[in-house]
C-alpha cells in the first residue's frame, strides 16, 4: 500500500484574527468585517511600494452599514499600527467634508506622510444629506498617493430604512464613479481598486453595498498579490486630475472633470479587467445577460433553477457579463460582449441605470441587438422596477427571454419550457398561500422607554422621526407623518399655520439631536411654533448598535443647548430623577420629576405657548441588558456575586468592593 495514503492530511492551526493577519489563503470572514479590512490592505500595498501613507475614516452608520464603526472599533489597535485614524463624523455630511480634507495635505507646512487614503461611510440617506459635500470634493480632486472611497449602504427593500433608497443614481450626477461587488471577494478586490481608481482619475470612488453583501459571511480564498490593482506604468495624474490649492474657475472645474477625469476610469477598469465574462458563453450568439452586484448571484442561481448550467450556457449561445463598474458603463466590454448577441437583458434591482445608459451607448451603433430589462422589446413588463429581486423572479425572467431568442425545435427547448412551467406554477402556488393572519407589527422592546415616552395625553397629536420611536407610525398613538433625520417636528412649522390644531409633540432621540435635530428646535423656535419636543436620553444610538453618541453631551448640555436654541420651558423626566439631580448641574428653573409625572407634564406643557422641551432620561432596555450581563460575566471572573436585579451594568468590576449590586 502507498505510504502516502496513510498519512493524515496536514491541517493548520485556524484563528480568530486570521481575518485580519492573513495576506493570502482561505479566511472566514463577514462583509463588514472585509470593509473595515480594506484600508490595512491599503496600507500594506502602499508600504510594499515604497510609499509612507496614512489613513483616515469617517462616516455615520446605518443600515446595511449600521456597525461598520462598531467593526472598525475592534481593529482600533490595528488600526493604530499602521497610521490609520477612525473618526466617527457628528453626521454624514460633515464626515464627509472632514474626509475630503485628508487629501489636501500639500496644502499647509509639515506634511508627516506622503499622502493619506480616505474612507466615507453612510446609507442611502446619508448620500442625499451629503451631495454637497461629496460634489465640492469630487470637483475638487484627490491626492495622488491618497484616494477616496465613497462606501454606501443602500436598502432596496426598505428593511431598516424610512424609505427604500438607491443611491448610484444620485451620486452619478455628482460624476462619481461607482464599483458594485457581488460578494466578499469582491469587497476587497474593488475597495483596493477604488483607491487606486481614486488616485489615478482624481475622482472620488464610490463603492455601493446592499444588505446581502454587508451582512453575508462567506469563506474567501484570496492573495493581496492578486488583489493588488495594476497601475499605469507612468503616472501623470497630479496636473491633470489631482487636488490643487489653487481655485479654478466653475467651468475649469467642469472641464477637468468630463476632459480629463472620467476618461481615466475607463482605462483603469480595463486594465484590472473589472468587467467581465463570468457565465456561458463569452460572445454570445442568443442571449446576453447583462447585470452587476447582488443581481449576479441571483442570475446565477436563477439559470440554475431552469436547468442552465454553464456548459448548456455556452451550447445555447447565452453569456452573463458581470459589471463591476456600474457608473459610467464601459463601452468597450460592452460592445465585444454584445456584438454577436441577438438580445440584451440586463438584470438590475430598482430603477434601470446599467440599461438606460446602454441604451444610449449603443444609439450609433451599426447593429444592434434588441434590449430588455424592466420591460421585453414589445414593451411588456418583465423585470419589477420598485421592488428587490430575487433568483427564482429572475429565473423566470431570463427563462422567457431565452425562448423567445432560440428556436422551438432546439433540443433544449421543451425541457427549458417545461422547467419555467414548473417554476411558474410553483410561484403562483406560493402568491396564493393566505399569510395575512401571519403578520406582526413591530413593537417596542419589553422594558423600552418609548412604551412611556411615546404615550400622549388625550387630543394631542405627535410627529415620529428617525429612530425606534418611529414604530409609533405602526401604533394608535396619532403620529404624523415620519420626516427625514434632523427635521423632526419642522414639518409642523408649515402645517400649524393652516389647521385649527394648536399644538403637536414631537421624539427625538439624543443621537438625532447630536447629529443634525438640534437645530429642528432652533426652527421651531424661530418659527414660535407650538410644539413640545421630547428628547430621549437612552445613552446609546440603539437602533443601530448601541453605539455611544458622539458629541456626549450630558442630560445638563442638552438642557443648557435647548434653552439657548429659545425653548420657553424645559422639564426633565427620568427613570432615576435623584441620579439626575445628583450628577447634573440643572438650571434653577428646570424641575427633574419621576417618569410617572411624564403624562401630567405633557399636559401642562402643551398650553405653554411657543417650544418647549421635555427630556426624558432612561436607558435602553436591550443595552440595559447587554450591560447587566456583562457586569455579570466580568464578576463571576473575579470571583464576586453580582445581584442582577440592582447591577447597573457598568462592566467595571474592578470596583466590586464597592459596588452596591455586591
Amino acid at each position: 500500500m502507498n505510504d502516502k495514503l496513510l498519512k493524515a492530511p496536514v491541517m493548520r492551526e485556524v484563528l480568530l484574527s486570521d481575518k485580519f493577519d492573513l495576506t493570502d489563503g482561505a479566511i472566514f470572514i463577514t462583509g463588514k468585517q472585509a470593509l473595515s479590512r480594506v484600508p490595512l490592505l491599503q496600507r500594506e500595498l502602499d508600504s510594499r511600494r515604497g510609499l509612507r501613507t496614512a489613513g483616515y475614516i469617517s462616516g455615520y452608520r446605518g443600515s446595511p452599514l449600521g456597525t461598520v464603526d462598531n467593526e472598525l472599533l475592534k481593529i482600533a489597535d490595528r488600526l493604530k499600527a499602521a497610521d490609520i485614524v477612525f473618526e466617527p463624523g457628528l453626521n454624514e455630511d460633515l464626515a464627509m467634508t472632514a474626509v475630503w480634507g485628508s487629501q489636501q495635505i500639500d496644502f499647509v507646512p509639515g506634511r508627516r506622510v506622503d499622502g493619506v487614503f480616505g474612507m466615507w461611510y453612510g446609507k442611502g440617506p446619508g448620500v442625499d444629506r451629503s451631495g454637497d459635500a461629496i460634489k465640492h470634493a469630487n470637483m475638487s480632486g484627490t491626492h495622488p498617493n491618497g484616494g477616496v472611497l465613497l462606501v454606501f449602504g443602500d436598502d432596496h427593500a426598505g428593511k431598516s430604512s424610512s424609505l427604500a433608497h438607491q443611491s448610484d443614481l444620485a451620486l452619478a450626477a455628482h460624476e462619481v464613479p461607482i464599483l458594485y461587488p457581488s460578494d466578499v471577494h469582491d469587497i476587497f478586490k474593488f475597495g483596493l481598486a477604488g483607491f487606486a481608481m481614486s488616485r489615478e482619475c482624481g475622482l472620488l470612488a464610490g463603492l455601493k453595498l446592499v444588505n446581502e453583501t454587508a451582512d453575508c459571511t462567506q469563506a474567501v480564498d484570496f492573495s493581496l498579490d492578486e488583489l493588488a490593482p495594476v497601475l499605469e506604468e507612468k503616472s501623470t495624474v497630479r496636473n491633470e486630475v489631482s487636488i490643487r490649492v489653487e481655485m479654478l474657475a466653475v467651468t475649469a472645474q467642469d472641464q477637468r472633470i468630463v476632459r480629463n477625469k472620467l476618461p481615466r476610469v475607463h482605462a483603469f477598469t480595463r486594465r484590472n479587467g473589472i468587467d467581465r465574462v463570468a457565465f456561458g458563453a463569452v460572445n454570445p450568439s442568443r442571449l446576453g445577460i447583462v447585470t452587476a452586484g447582488k443581481a449576479f448571484q441571483d442570475v446565477v442561481d436563477g439559470l440554475r433553477l431552469i436547468g442552465v448550467d454553464d456548459a448548456v450556457a455556452r451550447r445555447l449561445g447565452i453569456g452573463v457579463l458581470k459589471v463591476g463598474l456600474i457608473y459610467p458603463l464601459d463601452p468597450e466590454p460592452l460592445n465585444t460582449f454584445a456584438r454577436d448577441a441577438a438580445e440584451l437583458l440586463f438584470v438590475e434591482e430598482k430603477r434601470p441605470h446599467m440599461e438606460f445608459q446602454a441604451a444610449a451607448l449603443m444609439y450609433h451603433w451599426a447593429r444592434r441587438p434588441n434590449i430588455s430589462g424592466k420591460r421585453t422589446p414589445d414593451g411588456e413588463e418583465l423585470l419589477p422596477a420598485d421592488e428587490p429581486l430575487d433568483a427564482a423572479t429572475v429565473a423566470l425572467a431570463i427563462g422567457l427571454r431565452i425562448l423567445a431568442v432560440i428556436p422551438a425545435d432546439l433540443a433544449e427547448a421543451a425541457a427549458l419550457r417545461s422547467a419555467i412551467e414548473g417554476l411558474f406554477g410553483r410561484m403562483e402556488s406560493f402568491k396564493q398561500v393566505d399569510v395575512g393572519p401571519l403578520a406582526r407589527r413591530p413593537v417596542f422592546c419589553s422594558g423600552c422607554p418609548h412604551n412611556r415616552s411615546t404615550k400622549l395625553p388625550d387630543g394631542s397629536f405627535g410627529v415620529a422621526g428617525i429612530g425606534c420611536h418611529g414604530l409609533v407610525q405602526f401604533m394608535d398613538r396619532n403620529p404624523l407623518p415620519c420626516t427625514h433625520m434632523g427635521a423632526e417636528g419642522v414639518n409642523w412649522i408649515g402645517l400649524s399655520h393652516f389647521t385649527d390644531t394648536k399644538h403637536v409633540f414631537v421624539n427625538l432621540g439624543d443621537g438625532t439631536f447630536s447629529h443634525s435635530g438640534s437645530l429642528a428646535i432652533r426652527a421651531a423656535a424661530a418659527s414660535d411654533a407650538n410644539v413640545t419636543f421630547k428628547i430621549l436620553v437612552n445613552d446609546v444610538v440603539a437602533m443601530t448598535g448601541g453605539q455611544t453618541v458622539e458629541s456626549g453631551l450630558s442630560v445638563e448640555a442638552i438642557v443648557r443647548q435647548v434653552l439657548l436654541e429659545g425653548a420657553k420651558r424645559v422639564v426633565v423626566v427620568a427613570e432615576d430623577p435623584d441620579a439626575v439631580r445628583s450628577g447634573q448641574s440643572m438650571p434653577a428653573e428646570v424641575a427633574v420629576l419621576h417618569r410617572t409625572h411624564m403624562e401630567n407634564v405633557q399636559r401642562e406643557l402643551r398650553k405653554v405657548p411657543g417650544t418647549t422641551v421635555i427630556v426624558y432620561v432612561q436607558v435602553c432596555a436591550t443595552e440595559k441588558r447587554k450591560r447587566r450581563k456583562r457586569g455579570q460575566v466580568a464578576a463571576a471572573s473575579k470571583r464576586v456575586v453580582i445581584n442582577p436585579a440592582v447591577c447597573e451594568g457598568c462592566g467595571d468590576c474592578s470596583r466590586a468592593s464597592n459596588c452596591m449590586s455586591v
